[in-house]
């Protein structure tokens, strides 16, 4: 099948498992995994979905530091980038590039596992957003006091653009807990879902208020192509879409799930072009499953718990998914 129109990235995959790929690149760096992560239990047959072979996608979790691409139920390169916190957001690029937030840093590895781009951040900064803006240019809000967005050249490692994210109360909180994701829409807003202020606000790039939309411990916001937003609400275990007129239109509670297969909390989410939602988990170390993918109707299509092969996942790009991952808005992740 010729995937170059609508799935770019399907066409690079032969990138990671050249000649020229080596065991582990020069700048790898090992890490631990618990004994609960990997090397126990794969996805019982009788759940719904092909398991490990699915989707063929990115693959990263909080508490192990390894990323992990798959391909036709196997995976077929993997990343580890050493002891420490915390992966929680990665792109593929068309180039095959790969890039990533590490909390205290963040950085664009090769297929051939050349680490080419490494931002390090300030004492008491962390970084947990990354977003492709074109081939060249990435999205990162830096949590600090106060916090910032920021966009950059790796390839120059020049800064295009840098501006203060307004945050209430800043001597009152840590860093830690102000942003997961945030993300540059197809129309040049930001989505700032306020994790520990218990709200989804978007902005235009001057940071004048557009909408916003109250809701408890917002993980993740996505603008969906419909021009619905589409959030995680870690406390209240949902995933709501909602309206410009900030009405539910589409929820899931994860209490909804089978309880065989019910995820125990849930990070970010991907929204599929056919309609159906992935959900992503840490997995609750590892007695609970990773991903669940439901349809509109929440109808259980796929469960991932495979903890022979991976450990947490707190996020995934879907690479079989049609969308272009350097246009703003084109993949809903």
């Amino acid at each position: 099948m010729n995937y170059t129109n609508e799935t770019p990235l399907m066409n690079i995959l032969n990138l990671f498992t050249s000649e020229n790929v080596p065991v582990r690149g020069p700048e790898e760096e090992e890490i631990d995994i618990p004994n609960w992560q990997i090397g126990t239990t794969a996805t019982p047959a009788a759940y719904p979905g092909n398991g490990l072979a699915q989707h063929s996608m990115l693959y990263i979790g909080e508490d192990c530091n390894r990323m992990f691409l798959i391909h036709n139920g196997k995976i077929i390169w993997t990343y580890d980038t050493g002891k420490g916190y915390e992966y929680d957001d990665i792109w593929m690029k068309k180039n095959g590039n790969i890039v990533f937030s590490r909390m205290y840093w963040a950085g664009e590895v090769t297929p051939d596992k050349k680490l080419v781009w490494k931002y390090e951040i300030g004492a008491n900064e962390e970084v947990h957003t990354m977003q492709p803006l074109d081939s060249e240019r990435v999205l990162m809000v830096i949590n600090s006091m106060p916090p910032r967005a920021v966009i950059v050249n790796t390839k120059t490692n020049a800064v295009t653009y840098e501006h203060t994210v307004p945050y209430e109360n800043l001597t009152q909180r840590g860093v830690h807990g102000q942003f997961r994701r945030f993300r540059m829409t197809k129309t040049n807003t930001f989505l700032a879902p306020y994790l520990s202020q218990n709200k989804v606000v978007e902005y235009d790039m001057d940071f004048n208020v557009l909408w916003e939309y109250e809701v408890n411990k917002p993980w993740a916001a996505i603008r969906l192509i419909n021009g619905n937003t589409l959030i995680t609400s870690e406390s209240d275990r949902t995933t709501y879409e909602v309206n410009p007129a900030k009405e539910v239109v589409w929820k899931i509670c994860l209490d909804e799930l089978p309880e065989e297969y019910r995820l125990a909390s849930s990070q970010s989410c991907v929204r599929l072009k056919n309609g159906n939602t992935i959900l992503c988990s840490m997995g609750n170390r590892g007695t609970a499953p990773q991903l669940i993918e439901v349809t509109p109707d929440k109808e259980v299509v796929w469960v991932l718990k495979d903890w022979r092969e991976l450990g947490p996942a707190t996020a995934v790009q879907i690479l079989d998914d049609p969308g272009d991952p350097e246009i703003p808005g084109d993949l809903e992740r």
